[in-house]
Protein backbone atom coordinates (compact mmCIF):
# COMPACT_ATOMS: atom_id res chain seq x y z
CA UNK A 1 0.00 0.00 0.00
CA UNK A 2 1.42 3.36 -1.01
CA UNK A 3 1.86 6.32 1.32
CA UNK A 4 -0.90 8.10 -0.60
CA UNK A 5 -3.32 5.23 0.00
CA UNK A 6 -2.45 5.20 3.72
CA UNK A 7 -3.17 8.92 3.95
CA UNK A 8 -6.47 8.41 2.15
CA UNK A 9 -7.47 5.77 4.70
CA UNK A 10 -6.68 8.16 7.56
CA UNK A 11 -8.58 10.98 5.81
CA UNK A 12 -11.59 8.70 5.35
CA UNK A 13 -11.40 7.67 9.02
CA UNK A 14 -11.26 11.31 10.14
CA UNK A 15 -14.11 12.21 7.82
CA UNK A 16 -16.20 9.31 9.14
CA UNK A 17 -15.56 10.34 12.77
CA UNK A 18 -16.47 13.92 11.96
CA UNK A 19 -19.67 12.90 10.18
CA UNK A 20 -20.59 10.54 13.02
CA UNK A 21 -20.29 13.12 15.84
CA UNK A 22 -22.00 15.81 13.76
CA UNK A 23 -24.88 13.47 12.96
CA UNK A 24 -25.27 12.37 16.59
CA UNK A 25 -25.16 16.00 17.78
CA UNK A 26 -27.85 16.85 15.22
CA UNK A 27 -30.04 13.83 16.04
CA UNK A 28 -29.78 14.63 19.77
CA UNK A 29 -31.61 17.92 19.23
CA UNK A 30 -34.87 16.01 18.54
CA UNK A 31 -36.56 14.20 21.47
CA UNK A 32 -37.96 11.41 19.26
CA UNK A 33 -34.40 10.24 18.50
CA UNK A 34 -33.10 10.04 22.06
CA UNK A 35 -34.27 6.55 22.98
CA UNK A 36 -32.93 5.06 19.71
CA UNK A 37 -29.53 6.71 20.27
CA UNK A 38 -29.46 5.43 23.84
CA UNK A 39 -30.33 1.86 22.78
CA UNK A 40 -27.60 1.99 20.13
CA UNK A 41 -25.01 2.55 22.88
CA UNK A 42 -24.07 6.00 21.65
CA UNK A 43 -22.51 7.04 24.98
CA UNK A 44 -19.77 4.42 24.73
CA UNK A 45 -19.07 5.45 21.13
CA UNK A 46 -18.78 9.15 21.97
CA UNK A 47 -16.49 8.74 24.99
CA UNK A 48 -13.23 7.95 23.08
CA UNK A 49 -13.97 10.82 20.70
CA UNK A 50 -13.56 13.26 23.61
CA UNK A 51 -9.86 12.38 23.37
CA UNK A 52 -9.68 12.66 19.59
CA UNK A 53 -6.66 14.34 18.05
CA UNK A 54 -8.95 16.58 15.98
CA UNK A 55 -10.28 19.50 18.12
CA UNK A 56 -13.59 19.85 16.20
CA UNK A 57 -14.36 16.16 16.79
CA UNK A 58 -13.66 16.56 20.51
CA UNK A 59 -15.93 19.62 20.70
CA UNK A 60 -18.78 18.07 18.71
CA UNK A 61 -18.59 14.86 20.78
CA UNK A 62 -18.89 16.95 23.97
CA UNK A 63 -21.81 18.90 22.47
CA UNK A 64 -23.60 15.66 21.55
CA UNK A 65 -23.06 14.29 25.08
CA UNK A 66 -24.39 17.52 26.57
CA UNK A 67 -27.54 17.36 24.48
CA UNK A 68 -28.15 13.75 25.46
CA UNK A 69 -27.49 14.38 29.17
CA UNK A 70 -29.74 17.42 29.07
CA UNK A 71 -32.69 15.31 27.93
CA UNK A 72 -33.25 13.18 31.05
CA UNK A 73 -31.63 11.95 34.24
CA UNK A 74 -31.09 8.40 32.88
CA UNK A 75 -28.79 9.72 30.17
CA UNK A 76 -27.10 12.08 32.63
CA UNK A 77 -26.55 9.06 34.89
CA UNK A 78 -25.01 7.20 31.94
CA UNK A 79 -22.48 10.04 31.50
CA UNK A 80 -21.48 9.65 35.16
CA UNK A 81 -21.31 5.84 35.04
CA UNK A 82 -19.39 5.93 31.77
CA UNK A 83 -16.54 7.66 33.58
CA UNK A 84 -16.80 10.58 31.19
CA UNK A 85 -16.71 13.39 33.79
CA UNK A 86 -13.00 13.11 34.74
CA UNK A 87 -12.03 13.39 31.07
CA UNK A 88 -14.25 16.46 30.64
CA UNK A 89 -12.76 18.12 33.73
CA UNK A 90 -9.23 17.44 32.53
CA UNK A 91 -9.97 18.80 29.06
CA UNK A 92 -11.77 21.82 30.53
CA UNK A 93 -8.46 23.05 31.90
CA UNK A 94 -6.33 22.17 28.87
CA UNK A 95 -8.35 22.76 25.70
CA UNK A 96 -9.45 25.75 23.60
CA UNK A 97 -12.45 27.97 24.27
CA UNK A 98 -14.79 26.01 22.00
CA UNK A 99 -14.13 22.80 23.87
CA UNK A 100 -14.40 24.54 27.24
CA UNK A 101 -17.88 25.79 26.36
CA UNK A 102 -18.97 22.33 25.21
CA UNK A 103 -17.49 20.62 28.30
CA UNK A 104 -19.14 23.12 30.68
CA UNK A 105 -22.42 22.49 28.84
CA UNK A 106 -22.13 18.75 29.57
CA UNK A 107 -21.45 19.44 33.26
CA UNK A 108 -24.45 21.75 33.43
CA UNK A 109 -26.66 19.21 31.59
CA UNK A 110 -25.67 16.44 34.03
CA UNK A 111 -25.85 18.61 37.17
CA UNK A 112 -29.29 20.08 36.56
CA UNK A 113 -31.27 16.86 37.12
CA UNK A 114 -30.72 16.03 40.79
CA UNK A 115 -28.55 16.73 43.85
CA UNK A 116 -26.95 13.30 43.41
CA UNK A 117 -25.82 14.03 39.85
CA UNK A 118 -24.64 17.52 40.84
CA UNK A 119 -22.67 15.92 43.69
CA UNK A 120 -21.01 13.58 41.17
CA UNK A 121 -19.71 16.67 39.35
CA UNK A 122 -18.37 18.11 42.61
CA UNK A 123 -16.74 14.76 43.51
CA UNK A 124 -14.80 14.63 40.25
CA UNK A 125 -13.17 17.99 41.02
CA UNK A 126 -15.08 20.07 38.45
CA UNK A 127 -15.73 23.12 40.65
CA UNK A 128 -12.15 24.38 40.77
CA UNK A 129 -11.85 24.11 37.00
CA UNK A 130 -15.21 25.81 36.41
CA UNK A 131 -14.17 28.65 38.72
CA UNK A 132 -10.93 29.06 36.71
CA UNK A 133 -13.11 29.32 33.59
CA UNK A 134 -14.88 32.34 35.18
CA UNK A 135 -11.58 34.18 34.63
CA UNK A 136 -11.28 33.17 30.98
CA UNK A 137 -10.84 35.96 28.43
CA UNK A 138 -13.75 34.61 26.37
CA UNK A 139 -17.23 35.75 27.62
CA UNK A 140 -18.81 32.57 26.24
CA UNK A 141 -16.57 30.38 28.40
CA UNK A 142 -17.39 32.50 31.48
CA UNK A 143 -21.09 32.22 30.68
CA UNK A 144 -20.94 28.41 30.25
CA UNK A 145 -19.04 28.04 33.55
CA UNK A 146 -21.43 30.36 35.44
CA UNK A 147 -24.38 28.39 34.10
CA UNK A 148 -22.90 25.07 35.26
CA UNK A 149 -22.08 26.48 38.71
CA UNK A 150 -25.60 27.89 39.09
CA UNK A 151 -27.18 24.56 38.15
CA UNK A 152 -25.07 22.79 40.78
CA UNK A 153 -25.79 25.42 43.48
CA UNK A 154 -29.55 25.52 42.98
CA UNK A 155 -30.22 22.07 44.48
CA UNK A 156 -29.38 22.56 48.16
CA UNK A 157 -27.31 24.44 50.73
CA UNK A 158 -24.50 21.84 50.79
CA UNK A 159 -23.87 22.06 47.04
CA UNK A 160 -24.16 25.84 47.21
CA UNK A 161 -21.56 25.92 49.96
CA UNK A 162 -19.25 23.79 47.81
CA UNK A 163 -19.57 26.37 45.00
CA UNK A 164 -18.82 29.16 47.50
CA UNK A 165 -15.83 27.28 48.94
CA UNK A 166 -14.41 26.91 45.43
CA UNK A 167 -14.21 30.72 45.28
CA UNK A 168 -16.99 31.32 42.74
CA UNK A 169 -18.82 34.26 44.36
CA UNK A 170 -16.29 37.12 43.88
CA UNK A 171 -15.73 36.05 40.27
CA UNK A 172 -19.47 35.87 39.58
CA UNK A 173 -19.79 39.41 40.97
CA UNK A 174 -17.07 40.48 38.50
CA UNK A 175 -19.00 38.72 35.70
CA UNK A 176 -22.14 40.79 36.38
CA UNK A 177 -20.05 43.91 35.70
CA UNK A 178 -19.02 42.67 32.24
CA UNK A 179 -20.66 44.36 29.23
CA UNK A 180 -22.22 41.17 27.73
CA UNK A 181 -25.90 40.93 28.65
CA UNK A 182 -26.01 37.12 28.37
CA UNK A 183 -23.10 36.79 30.82
CA UNK A 184 -24.72 39.26 33.23
CA UNK A 185 -27.96 37.25 33.19
CA UNK A 186 -26.34 33.90 33.92
CA UNK A 187 -24.00 35.29 36.60
CA UNK A 188 -26.89 37.02 38.40
CA UNK A 189 -28.95 33.82 38.15
CA UNK A 190 -26.07 31.78 39.65
CA UNK A 191 -25.69 34.25 42.56
CA UNK A 192 -29.46 34.03 43.12
CA UNK A 193 -29.26 30.21 43.23
CA UNK A 194 -26.47 30.42 45.83
CA UNK A 195 -28.22 33.01 48.02
CA UNK A 196 -31.62 31.33 48.16
CA UNK A 197 -30.81 28.46 50.52
CA UNK A 198 -29.85 30.12 53.83
CA UNK A 199 -29.13 33.46 55.53
CA UNK A 200 -25.44 32.49 55.74
CA UNK A 201 -25.13 31.85 51.99
CA UNK A 202 -27.05 35.04 51.23
CA UNK A 203 -24.70 36.95 53.55
CA UNK A 204 -21.71 35.53 51.67
CA UNK A 205 -23.13 36.89 48.42
CA UNK A 206 -23.89 40.25 50.05
CA UNK A 207 -20.38 40.49 51.52
CA UNK A 208 -19.00 40.27 47.98
CA UNK A 209 -20.70 43.62 47.27
CA UNK A 210 -23.43 42.33 44.99
CA UNK A 211 -26.40 44.43 46.20
CA UNK A 212 -25.11 47.77 44.86
CA UNK A 213 -24.49 46.27 41.41
CA UNK A 214 -27.91 44.60 41.34
CA UNK A 215 -29.66 47.82 42.39
CA UNK A 216 -28.05 49.65 39.47
CA UNK A 217 -29.36 47.03 37.03
CA UNK A 218 -33.04 47.26 38.04
CA UNK A 219 -33.78 49.64 35.18
CA UNK A 220 -31.71 47.79 32.56
CA UNK A 221 -33.79 47.63 29.35
CA UNK A 222 -33.22 43.88 28.97
CA UNK A 223 -36.31 42.15 30.41
CA UNK A 224 -34.60 38.79 31.07
CA UNK A 225 -31.81 40.50 33.02
CA UNK A 226 -34.36 42.51 35.03
CA UNK A 227 -36.16 39.28 35.94
CA UNK A 228 -32.93 37.76 37.24
CA UNK A 229 -31.89 40.92 39.14
CA UNK A 230 -35.26 41.20 40.91
CA UNK A 231 -35.21 37.48 41.70
CA UNK A 232 -31.68 37.68 43.17
CA UNK A 233 -32.62 40.64 45.39
CA UNK A 234 -35.71 38.66 46.55
CA UNK A 235 -33.60 35.63 47.42
CA UNK A 236 -31.35 37.85 49.54
CA UNK A 237 -34.11 39.88 51.22
CA UNK A 238 -36.30 36.91 52.17
CA UNK A 239 -34.01 35.49 54.85
CA UNK A 240 -33.88 38.14 57.59
CA UNK A 241 -34.69 41.70 58.64
CA UNK A 242 -31.01 42.68 58.36
CA UNK A 243 -30.67 41.40 54.79
CA UNK A 244 -33.97 43.02 53.77
CA UNK A 245 -32.82 46.32 55.23
CA UNK A 246 -29.54 46.08 53.30
CA UNK A 247 -31.52 45.67 50.06
CA UNK A 248 -33.72 48.67 50.94
CA UNK A 249 -30.66 50.76 51.83
CA UNK A 250 -29.42 50.31 48.24
CA UNK A 251 -32.22 52.78 47.36
CA UNK A 252 -34.30 50.36 45.32
CA UNK A 253 -37.42 52.44 46.12
CA UNK A 254 -39.14 54.01 44.28
CA UNK A 255 -37.15 52.67 41.27
CA UNK A 256 -38.40 49.10 41.69
CA UNK A 257 -42.03 50.28 41.46
CA UNK A 258 -41.56 51.12 37.78
CA UNK A 259 -41.03 47.38 37.19
CA UNK A 260 -44.63 46.76 38.32
CA UNK A 261 -45.73 48.47 35.08
CA UNK A 262 -43.27 46.59 32.86
CA UNK A 263 -44.68 44.96 29.74
CA UNK A 264 -42.91 41.70 30.67
CA UNK A 265 -45.22 39.71 32.99
CA UNK A 266 -42.35 38.01 34.82
CA UNK A 267 -40.65 41.33 35.55
CA UNK A 268 -43.94 42.36 37.21
CA UNK A 269 -44.13 39.12 39.15
CA UNK A 270 -40.52 39.26 40.35
CA UNK A 271 -40.86 42.93 41.36
CA UNK A 272 -43.97 42.04 43.42
CA UNK A 273 -42.08 39.12 44.96
CA UNK A 274 -39.18 41.36 45.97
CA UNK A 275 -41.52 43.89 47.62
CA UNK A 276 -43.36 41.04 49.37
CA UNK A 277 -40.12 39.55 50.74
CA UNK A 278 -39.21 42.92 52.24
CA UNK A 279 -42.68 43.72 53.61
CA UNK A 280 -43.17 40.42 55.43
CA UNK A 281 -40.43 41.04 58.02
CA UNK A 282 -41.54 44.06 60.09
CA UNK A 283 -44.20 46.79 60.31
CA UNK A 284 -41.43 49.36 59.76
CA UNK A 285 -40.41 47.85 56.42
CA UNK A 286 -44.08 47.57 55.41
CA UNK A 287 -44.62 51.23 56.35
CA UNK A 288 -41.64 52.21 54.22
CA UNK A 289 -43.25 50.44 51.25
CA UNK A 290 -46.58 52.18 51.90
CA UNK A 291 -44.83 55.57 52.12
CA UNK A 292 -43.06 54.93 48.81
CA UNK A 293 -46.43 54.26 47.12
CA UNK A 294 -45.66 50.55 46.90
CA UNK A 295 -49.02 49.21 48.07
CA UNK A 296 -51.02 51.31 45.60
CA UNK A 297 -48.62 50.32 42.81
CA UNK A 298 -48.96 46.61 43.63
CA UNK A 299 -52.77 46.88 43.67
CA UNK A 300 -52.65 48.45 40.20
CA UNK A 301 -50.32 45.64 39.11
CA UNK A 302 -52.74 42.96 40.41
CA UNK A 303 -55.47 44.61 38.35
CA UNK A 304 -53.39 44.54 35.17
CA UNK A 305 -52.51 40.82 35.14
CA UNK A 306 -53.95 37.37 35.73
CA UNK A 307 -53.07 34.03 37.29
CA UNK A 308 -49.79 33.31 39.05
CA UNK A 309 -48.38 36.72 38.10
CA UNK A 310 -50.85 38.15 40.67
CA UNK A 311 -49.89 35.80 43.48
CA UNK A 312 -46.93 37.63 45.11
CA UNK A 313 -48.87 40.93 45.00
CA UNK A 314 -51.88 39.32 46.70
CA UNK A 315 -49.60 37.90 49.40
CA UNK A 316 -47.87 41.25 49.85
CA UNK A 317 -51.22 42.87 50.74
CA UNK A 318 -51.84 40.13 53.30
CA UNK A 319 -48.42 40.57 54.92
CA UNK A 320 -48.76 44.37 55.08
CA UNK A 321 -52.28 44.17 56.54
CA UNK A 322 -51.27 41.57 59.12
CA UNK A 323 -48.74 43.87 60.79
CA UNK A 324 -51.10 46.52 62.23
CA UNK A 325 -54.46 48.31 62.06
CA UNK A 326 -52.90 51.32 60.36
CA UNK A 327 -51.18 49.26 57.69
CA UNK A 328 -54.36 47.28 57.04
CA UNK A 329 -56.18 50.60 56.67
CA UNK A 330 -53.54 51.72 54.15
CA UNK A 331 -54.45 48.68 52.04
CA UNK A 332 -58.16 49.56 52.34
CA UNK A 333 -57.60 53.23 51.41
CA UNK A 334 -55.58 52.16 48.37
CA UNK A 335 -58.64 50.13 47.24
CA UNK A 336 -57.01 46.78 47.86
CA UNK A 337 -60.18 45.05 49.09
CA UNK A 338 -62.22 45.25 45.83
CA UNK A 339 -59.18 44.01 43.89
CA UNK A 340 -58.71 41.04 46.23
CA UNK A 341 -62.45 40.27 46.08
CA UNK A 342 -62.18 40.22 42.30
CA UNK A 343 -59.29 37.74 42.50
CA UNK A 344 -61.36 35.59 44.85
CA UNK A 345 -64.24 35.47 42.37
CA UNK A 346 -62.56 35.33 38.97
CA UNK A 347 -59.35 33.31 39.43
CA UNK A 348 -59.79 29.65 38.44
CA UNK A 349 -56.83 28.33 40.47
CA UNK A 350 -57.54 27.35 44.08
CA UNK A 351 -54.11 28.38 45.40
CA UNK A 352 -54.64 31.95 44.16
CA UNK A 353 -58.14 32.08 45.66
CA UNK A 354 -56.66 30.77 48.93
CA UNK A 355 -54.05 33.56 48.97
CA UNK A 356 -56.78 36.18 48.35
CA UNK A 357 -58.91 34.70 51.17
CA UNK A 358 -55.89 34.75 53.50
CA UNK A 359 -55.14 38.40 52.64
CA UNK A 360 -58.79 39.48 53.10
CA UNK A 361 -58.86 37.74 56.49
CA UNK A 362 -55.82 39.74 57.62
CA UNK A 363 -57.38 43.01 56.45
CA UNK A 364 -60.73 42.40 58.14
CA UNK A 365 -59.55 41.04 61.49
CA UNK A 366 -58.48 44.30 63.18
CA UNK A 367 -61.56 46.45 63.99
CA UNK A 368 -65.26 46.74 63.02
CA UNK A 369 -64.25 49.41 60.49
CA UNK A 370 -61.80 47.03 58.83
CA UNK A 371 -64.33 44.18 58.84
CA UNK A 372 -67.01 46.42 57.31
CA UNK A 373 -64.63 47.45 54.49
CA UNK A 374 -64.38 43.78 53.55
CA UNK A 375 -68.04 42.94 54.19
CA UNK A 376 -69.49 45.69 51.95
CA UNK A 377 -67.74 44.18 48.90
CA UNK A 378 -69.99 41.11 49.29
CA UNK A 379 -66.91 38.98 49.94
CA UNK A 380 -68.29 36.99 52.88
CA UNK A 381 -70.82 34.95 50.84
CA UNK A 382 -68.09 34.12 48.32
CA UNK A 383 -65.78 32.96 51.11
CA UNK A 384 -68.62 30.87 52.57
CA UNK A 385 -69.38 29.18 49.24
CA UNK A 386 -65.65 28.38 48.76
CA UNK A 387 -65.49 26.94 52.26
CA UNK A 388 -68.65 24.84 51.71
CA UNK A 389 -67.77 23.65 48.20
CA UNK A 390 -66.61 20.04 47.88
CA UNK A 391 -64.66 21.09 44.79
CA UNK A 392 -62.43 23.46 46.79
CA UNK A 393 -58.98 22.25 47.80
CA UNK A 394 -58.36 21.58 51.49
CA UNK A 395 -56.07 24.62 51.69
CA UNK A 396 -58.73 26.87 50.14
CA UNK A 397 -61.37 25.55 52.56
CA UNK A 398 -59.09 26.11 55.58
CA UNK A 399 -58.10 29.64 54.53
CA UNK A 400 -61.69 30.62 53.64
CA UNK A 401 -62.94 29.38 57.02
CA UNK A 402 -60.19 31.25 58.88
CA UNK A 403 -60.88 34.43 56.92
CA UNK A 404 -64.64 34.21 57.63
CA UNK A 405 -64.01 33.76 61.36
CA UNK A 406 -61.46 36.61 61.44
CA UNK A 407 -63.85 39.01 59.70
CA UNK A 408 -67.04 37.90 61.50
CA UNK A 409 -65.49 38.31 64.95
CA UNK A 410 -65.04 42.03 64.24
CA UNK A 411 -67.98 42.67 61.90
CA UNK A 412 -70.82 44.82 63.26
CA UNK A 413 -72.26 45.60 59.82
CA UNK A 414 -75.49 43.60 60.23
CA UNK A 415 -76.76 43.59 56.61
CA UNK A 416 -73.65 41.58 55.68
CA UNK A 417 -74.17 39.18 58.58
CA UNK A 418 -77.85 38.39 58.14
CA UNK A 419 -77.58 36.06 55.10
CA UNK A 420 -75.25 33.89 57.21
CA UNK A 421 -78.16 33.09 59.56
CA UNK A 422 -79.69 31.09 56.72
CA UNK A 423 -76.65 29.62 54.95
CA UNK A 424 -73.85 29.14 57.48
CA UNK A 425 -72.96 25.75 58.99
CA UNK A 426 -73.07 25.50 62.81
CA UNK A 427 -69.35 26.20 63.36
CA UNK A 428 -69.69 29.52 61.48
CA UNK A 429 -73.22 30.28 62.67
CA UNK A 430 -72.15 30.68 66.31
CA UNK A 431 -69.81 33.55 65.31
CA UNK A 432 -72.61 35.26 63.35
CA UNK A 433 -75.12 34.97 66.21
CA UNK A 434 -72.39 36.14 68.58
CA UNK A 435 -71.98 39.38 66.59
CA UNK A 436 -75.74 40.05 66.64
CA UNK A 437 -75.73 39.50 70.41
CA UNK A 438 -73.05 42.21 70.72
CA UNK A 439 -74.68 44.81 68.45
CA UNK A 440 -78.45 44.53 69.09
CA UNK A 441 -78.45 45.52 72.79
CA UNK A 442 -77.00 48.94 71.86
CA UNK A 443 -78.83 49.76 68.59
CA UNK A 444 -82.62 50.23 68.61
CA UNK A 445 -82.81 50.76 64.83
CA UNK A 446 -80.95 47.51 64.25
CA UNK A 447 -83.28 45.71 66.69
CA UNK A 448 -86.36 46.81 64.73
CA UNK A 449 -84.76 45.88 61.40
CA UNK A 450 -83.80 42.48 62.78
CA UNK A 451 -87.47 41.75 63.46
CA UNK A 452 -88.86 43.01 60.14
CA UNK A 453 -86.19 41.26 58.07
CA UNK A 454 -86.99 37.88 59.59
CA UNK A 455 -83.74 37.65 61.51
CA UNK A 456 -85.34 37.23 64.94
CA UNK A 457 -87.62 34.49 63.61
CA UNK A 458 -84.61 32.68 62.16
CA UNK A 459 -82.73 32.84 65.47
CA UNK A 460 -85.66 31.15 67.24
CA UNK A 461 -85.41 28.26 64.77
CA UNK A 462 -81.75 27.56 65.61
CA UNK A 463 -81.34 24.40 67.67
CA UNK A 464 -78.60 25.04 70.20
CA UNK A 465 -77.28 22.76 72.93
CA UNK A 466 -78.51 23.94 76.36
CA UNK A 467 -75.69 25.75 78.15
CA UNK A 468 -73.61 26.15 74.96
CA UNK A 469 -72.04 29.42 73.83
CA UNK A 470 -74.50 29.56 70.93
CA UNK A 471 -77.44 29.26 73.37
CA UNK A 472 -75.98 32.10 75.44
CA UNK A 473 -75.80 34.29 72.33
CA UNK A 474 -79.43 33.46 71.46
CA UNK A 475 -80.51 34.30 75.02
CA UNK A 476 -78.69 37.67 74.77
CA UNK A 477 -80.57 38.46 71.53
CA UNK A 478 -83.92 37.39 73.00
CA UNK A 479 -83.32 39.61 76.03
CA UNK A 480 -83.31 42.60 73.67
CA UNK A 481 -87.04 42.10 72.93
CA UNK A 482 -90.32 41.89 74.87
CA UNK A 483 -91.21 38.32 75.77
CA UNK A 484 -94.38 38.25 73.65
CA UNK A 485 -92.38 39.24 70.51
CA UNK A 486 -89.92 36.40 71.07
CA UNK A 487 -92.79 33.99 71.70
CA UNK A 488 -94.56 35.20 68.56
CA UNK A 489 -91.59 34.30 66.37
CA UNK A 490 -90.81 31.02 68.11
CA UNK A 491 -91.51 27.79 66.18
CA UNK A 492 -94.96 26.32 67.02
CA UNK A 493 -96.36 29.63 68.26
CA UNK A 494 -98.97 29.74 65.49
CA UNK A 495 -100.12 26.23 66.53
CA UNK A 496 -100.43 27.41 70.11
CA UNK A 497 -102.53 30.37 68.95
CA UNK A 498 -104.78 28.11 66.88
CA UNK A 499 -105.26 25.81 69.85
CA UNK A 500 -106.29 28.84 71.89
CA UNK A 501 -108.76 29.77 69.15
CA UNK A 502 -110.19 26.24 69.23
CA UNK A 503 -110.61 26.24 72.99
CA UNK A 504 -111.76 29.83 73.23
CA UNK A 505 -115.37 30.21 74.32
CA UNK A 506 -116.83 33.41 72.90
CA UNK A 507 -118.82 35.59 75.25
CA UNK A 508 -122.53 35.45 74.58
CA UNK A 509 -125.16 37.97 75.58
Amino acid sequence: MSQRQVLQVFEQYQKARTQFVQMVAELATRPQNIETLQNAGVMALLRPLLLDVVPTIQQTAALALGRLANYNDDLAEAVVKGDILPQLVYSLAEQNRFYKKAAAFVLRAVGKHSPQLAQAIVDCGALDTLVICLEDFDPGVKEAAAWALGYIARHNAELSQAVVDAGAVPLLVLCIQEPEIALKRIAVSALSDIAKHSPELAQTVVDAGVIAHLAQMILNPDAKLKRQVLSALSQIAKHSVDLAEMVVEAEIFPVVLTCLKDKDEYVKKNASTLIREIAKHTPELSQLIVNAGGVAAVIDCIGSCKGNIRLPGIMLLGYVAAHSENLAMAVIISKGVPQLSLCLSEEPEDHIKAAAAWALGHIGRHTPEHARAVAVTNTLPVLLSLYMSTESSEDLQVKSKKAIKNILQKCTYLPALEPFLYDAPPNILKHVVGQFSKVLPHDSKARRLFVTSGGLKKVQEIKAEPGSLLQEYINSINNCYPEEIVRYYSPGYSETLLQRVDSYQPLTN
